[in-house]
């Protein structure tokens, strides 16, 4: 992620208007956010105070990355983020942001190269996930789960997790004994309910050496191997396969080669389970801050583009969209990190709570307004029959 120095922000009294090119691009982009229903320093809790000039050029010429750095150096402020980005992306104001120069250049790139190599795939690791076990612990709770919670019958984020890696482990039909293959097994909280739970053996695959080293001991005394291993290297055969939160990490580019890569470790007769974040269209990358600020090299897939990539291996089970839920599970993060904060702060710049915030709720909204979604996709293998997987 992008290190820059944060100023003060401004956040009182009236910014200073400095050349006529300002008073221009403000006026652009409050004919642009009047398409959102949000005012330019307005009195509702999701309209933008403006709180230096600049916003309104950053925003312009560099799209998605200068709103939000706008946001992290203090030059506006939005008492309602997730109202606000609910608003934008319902009048779909980020196609305007993908014809920018950052986010056509953005695109080219992801066109002409493969950003997911297998070099380029430890950068998200280092950038991201192993910024602080300590960090990303104290906001995603008692379950170490950094993915859509599932809220059945349940307002507490810790049940909602552990609802969720259920789910997972009954639509897989574990039994004891099975071995499971869990893709990207973040801090091992999938394979220690699988093996804890129903009995199972289970490889845990990751590249991203705080979230081992963590899972390693979270899984002491279990029958769990965490291996350092890229989805791409794996060998032997599994029974069961699950990969959660980790598909937005593949690319568009390998898409097919993870789907091969699974068919061919999965038995016989086994089954797939998918969980993570898909869009309504297809796309190369994700958006220009995301990718510089959280997920490098990320693209968010569409249905389209994952069901072409499975043609011929698997069979779609089943599909369960539970994205309304990733709000909820949102929110928590970002309450469960201000109150964590104070503690935090000694080793954190107040820039990376900003950048955090920025990120929970500006997705909250784009989850509400349906721009993204949580899906659990379940696959078998051609000619397995179907498994009991329509689950609640």
């Amino acid at each position: 992620m992008r290190t820059v120095t944060m100023g003060e922000p401004r956040v009182s009294g009236a910014p200073v208007w400095g050349t006529p090119s300002d008073s221009l691009f403000r006026w652009v982009a409050g004919r642009l956010l009047e398409r959102a229903d949000v005012r330019i320093d307005g009195d509702r809790p999701w309209d933008l105070r403006v709180h230096h000039p600049r916003a309104f050029r950053r925003s312009l010429l560099e799209g998605s990355i200068g709103l939000g750095e706008g946001y992290l150096d203090g030059d506006w402020s939005c008492e309602d983020l997730e109202g606000f980005a609910y608003r934008l992306a319902i009048a779909r104001l980020e196609e305007v942001a993908e014809k920018l120069p950052t986010g056509a250049a953005l695109g080219a790139a992801s066109m002409l190269r493969n950003r997911q190599s297998r070099r380029r795939a430890t950068e998200v690791a280092r950038a991201h996930y192993d910024l602080g076990n300590d960090f990303f612990l104290a906001f995603l709770g008692d379950k170490k789960v950094y993915s859509c919670g599932y809220f059945s019958d349940t307002d507490d984020l810790g049940q909602a997790q552990e609802n969720k890696i259920d789910l997972v482990c009954r639509k897989l039909g574990l039994r004891p004994g099975e071995h499971l293959l869990d893709v990207g097994g973040g801090w091992g909280e999938l394979a220690r309910h699988a093996a804890a739970r129903y009995g199972a053996h289970v490889t845990s695959i990751n590249i991203s050496e705080e979230q081992m080293r963590f899972a390693r001991e979270h899984c002491r005394g279990l029958d769990v191997d965490v291996v350092r291993c890229d989805y791409r290297d794996v060998r032997g055969q599994f029974d069961k396969i699950a990969a959660v939160a980790m598909f937005t990490h593949v690319g568009h580019k390998n898409y097919r080669p993870f789907m091969e890569s699974m068919h061919r470790v999965l038995a016989p007769g086994g089954v797939l389970v998918m969980d993570g974040i898909w869009g309504n269209v297809s796309m190369t990358r994700i958006d220009a801050w995301m990718d510089e600020y959280i997920f490098p090299n990320a693209t968010l897939p569409s249905g389209a583009q994952t069901f072409a990539a499975f043609e011929g291996l698997f069979v779609a089970e089943d599909l369960h969209n539970f994205g309304p839920d990733y709000v909820k599970t949102l929110r928590a993060w970002d309450a469960n990190l201000e109150r964590a904060w104070p503690a935090l702060r000694a080793r954190y710049d107040d820039r990376v709570r900003r950048i955090f915030r920025y990120y929970f709720l500006v997705n909250a909204g784009y989850f509400r307004a349906r721009t993204v979604h949580n899906w659990q996709i379940v696959l078998t293998p051609h000619g397995t029959a179907q498994p009991a997987c329509r689950l609640s």
